[in-house]
């Protein structure tokens, strides 16, 4: 394997999962991801930044997809660069969950590529201002409006998902810190993930672990100095080290199970992160 596939493949977990998100089908994300290899198997310019190139590539892919799904005209963007945007200080990632797919799908494309790279992947504005092919200003303003939407568009029933995915998230960390092997094997799926998301934990030495019986490996009792946190606006847990938050743990849960854990380790996901 030469050097150039083995980055493409170190890579691939997290394009899959951002396109995941965009799409909405996993099918269709692996699609999106093997034809950004494909482009870069045929790329004959160098590459100074290749994460940021394979986002952009797929991103791009995703966003040419969506499009064809959701012909809805783009709105106009009412841009003031100097009035910030309340809802800028709020953070929605895990409202991409699967409870809220349905209002996802009513999102513009680019609204719906601003709100989930920028919230959930921690990709800053000028980065999808580039991608979107706007300017940055247009960029956030896009993303402010996906919050507002999202948020208007919760019902009642996407609130109680919340709330049954705080209880999940404070049993998973009872159970971790207090080494209660039964209920922590209750609380995960069988095929349960737990990976780095971002290259800050990768870089942590953070492995890529599957099923019940190597997660639970890795956190039965060794959560002492994990602490129940708000990452952005949902809830999650945080090792936090000499008073700095220095991992943050974000939960995928559905029907009261924990089927995804992804690490993250970027100074902007743990700027947004704070003591519940």
């Amino acid at each position: 394997m030469d050097e150039q596939t083995a980055r493409f493949e170190t890579e691939r977990p997290r394009l899959t999962r951002i396109a995941e998100r965009l799409l909405g089908d996993h099918a269709e994300a692996e699609d999106a991801v093997q034809n950004t290899w494909i482009r870069l198997a045929r790329n004959e310019t160098p590459i100074d930044n290749l994460p940021g190139w394979l986002t952009t590539v797929t991103t791009r892919l995703c966003l040419d997809r969506l499009r064809g799904k959701l012909p809805a005209p783009e709105e106009d963007l009412d841009l003031d660069e100097t009035a910030p945007d309340p809802a800028d200080d709020v953070v929605l990632a895990d409202t991409v969950g699967s409870a809220l797919q349905v209002v996802l799908d009513r999102l513009t494309p680019s609204e719906r590529v601003a709100f989930v790279l920028h919230d959930s992947f921690a990709v800053d504005f000028p980065a999808v201002a580039n991608i979107l092919g706007v300017s940055p200003v247009a960029a956030r303003k896009l993303a402010s409006r996906a919050r507002r939407k999202v948020a208007d568009g919760a019902s009642p029933d996407s609130t109680v998902g919340r709330s049954d995915h705080s209880a999940v998230v404070d049993a998973f960390l009872h159970a971790a810190k207090s080494g209660d092997l039964d209920a922590l094997l209750g609380l995960l799926a069988p095929e349960v993930i737990l990976e780095g998301a971002d290259a800050a934990a990768v870089a942590l030495g953070t492995a890529r672990l599957v099923g019940r019986d190597q997660v639970v490996g890795l956190v039965n009792g060794g959560m002492k100095t994990a602490f129940p946190v708000f990452i952005g606006g949902r809830p999650g847990v945080a090792w936090l080290h000499r008073g700095e938050f220095k991992v943050a743990f974000d939960f995928v849960v559905t029907d009261g199970v924990v089927q995804r854990i992804e690490l993250r380790a970027a100074p902007e996901v743990l700027a947004i992160t704070r003591r519940r």
